[in-house]
């Protein structure tokens, strides 16, 4: 690729957004590295251990500085479709009865997860987004699950759906909004919240998940708005909006996002045995394990960060 001047970047309104010579493998991405992509996405997505974490996590290791946004747009449309699957029998009972008492607490969770995004987004991308924050954060989302899982097991009977209140909600909410920070778990800080409230096992990933049906729509329509200005903008080389949205192959498109929708169909699924039947140390210690790996090469090794 060649431009007019020096600087090999697209540009809206004079400001560099992406630097053209790392897009190698978004361009030609095969279906074999699409799927699995597609399988990263849809097992961090819905397991405690945070997918934004692990994309810093292999974009440090991978040498990849910017991501192919209509193959990550893709990537959250299979995830969603997981999530509509797996939860239809729920999302059909809040349609067919929207001012039911749970429509109200997902509202009220979601304004709460979205005004926290509004005033800290920007700010948190900035500290966060470079990955030297990753390792402390990944250790949060393991002393979340440590706690809950300690609190959850206080005496008393646990709190069915009729008992959750607008405090729960907004805590919930709250612990999503967090979740913006990269190595910290949406669904670990979400299920973790509601656990500490003593709700049951079986609600509080109920409610995880059928909170991330909005919070995964939000991320889609903010891509998809992304991927219009993109479309839209002057650059100094016409052909790399081209190149960015249209590189990868149709086969390699449909592979991540079936792979994807699959992974989170399981990922889902399995998480909702675990958190019913047994326990989130296991992902507890999985994440400590991978903070204490990160700070260890961020302070001394340097393999990666």
């Amino acid at each position: 690729m060649s431009g007019n001047s020096g600087c090999n970047c697209l540009q809206i309104k004079n400001e560099p957004i992406l630097n053209l010579t790392n897009l190698n493998l978004l361009v030609y991405m095969n279906i074999i590295e699409a799927i699995f992509l597609g399988i990263i996405q849809g097992l961090t997505e819905f397991l405690p251990i945070s997918s934004s974490g692990h994309l810093v996590l292999f974009q440090k290791i991978l040498g990849i500085s910017a991501p192919a946004l209509f193959f990550d747009t893709l990537l959250h449309g299979g995830t969603l479709l997981a999530v509509l699957v797996v939860l239809r029998r729920d999302l059909w009972n809040l349609i067919r009865r929207p001012f039911q008492r749970l429509s109200a607490l997902l509202i009220l969770a979601t304004i709460t997860t979205v005004a926290m995004a509004l005033l800290f987004k920007d700010r948190m991308e900035e500290t966060f987004a470079s990955g030297r924050w990753l390792g402390q954060a990944f250790l949060l989302t393991s002393l979340a699950l440590f706690v809950s899982e300690y609190l959850s097991r206080r005496p008393g009977s646990a709190r069915n759906d009729a008992e959750m209140d607008w405090f729960d909600a907004v805590l919930i909410g709250g612990m999503q909004g967090i979740a913006i920070i990269p190595g910290i778990s949406r669904s670990g800080f979400t299920i973790s919240g509601a656990l500490s409230r003593k709700l049951e096992r079986n609600l509080a990933a109920r409610f995880s998940f059928l909170l991330a049906v909005p919070a995964i729509l939000g991320a889609l329509v903010l891509q998809l708005r992304e991927l219009y200005e993109i479309s839209h903008f002057e650059s100094v080389n016409p052909a790399a909006s081209e190149g960015l949205i249209m590189g990868i192959s149709p086969g390699a498109l449909i592979a991540g996002t079936l792979a994807a929708a699959a992974v989170g169909f399981g990922a889902i699924t399995l998480m909702l045995r675990i958190v019913k039947e047994r326990s989130l140390i296991g992902f507890a210690v999985y994440t400590a394990l991978l903070g204490s790996l990160i700070l260890l090469d961020q302070s001394f090794t340097h393999i990666v960060f």
